[in-house]
């Protein structure tokens, strides 16, 4: 029972990430999965809430991991590699769908529709950038103390850089091919910056 709640979230996930989510109509979504509406409601109240199982389970759940995987003493290698692995999580899923077109592109879109239709996505992801931009000052506190980075720097301005970074990221800029190393050198490229 749970391999076919799992295969609905995958390939409405795909649906959703291929024409956004409010260009899905819960028919679409039948003929996609080949499954009656009842046996779709069994699984999932509505499409609302498939959309925000979909929502958590490729992005919510994903960061939390990865944010609570790093240790709170680390410092800027390990969140540069923390981070790096939860990029490769994003990468295995768009690579996990049929459609190849789909890029990093499409995620940002649904992400917008999190934001503004679901409050409670909203504050899911506040919660979770929060928790990001406190351990990269930890990180550049910890280095800083260390002795591997500039002392002279602003600790908030470069933890809202590192932050950035992924948020401003278009993977593969358009194209269908997706470069997460490309995301990966601009943070140690900025790492590099504020070295010693």
């Amino acid at each position: 029972m749970k391999d076919r709640r799992e295969y609905i979230i995958h390939k409405a996930m795909e649906l959703y990430a291929l024409r956004g989510y409010q260009n899905v109509s819960i028919t679409d979504l039948q003929f996609a999965l080949d499954m009656g509406r009842g046996t779709l409601y069994y699984y999932f109240k509505d499409q609302d809430e498939l959309f925000q199982t979909c929502m958590e389970k490729f992005f919510f759940s994903e960061k939390q991991r990865a944010l609570n995987a790093i240790p709170e003493d680390s410092g800027i290698d390990a969140m540069i590699e923390g981070f790096w692995k939860y990029f490769v999580s994003l990468q295995e899923a768009l690579v996990s769908f049929d459609n190849r077109s789909i890029n990093v592109s499409n995620f940002n879109d649904l992400m917008f529709t999190a934001h503004n239709k679901f409050p409670a996505l909203h504050r899911r992801a506040q919660r979770l950038a929060l928790k990001e931009l406190e351990l990269w000052r930890k990180a550049i506190y910890h280095d800083q103390r260390a002795g591997l980075i500039r002392r002279d720097i602003d600790r908030e301005q470069i933890a809202l850089m590192f932050t950035h970074i992924k948020n401003s990221y278009d993977a593969g800029l358009g194209n269908t091919e997706m470069d997460f190393s490309l995301l990966r050198k601009t943070y140690e490229e900025l790492h590099k910056l504020i070295k010693i």
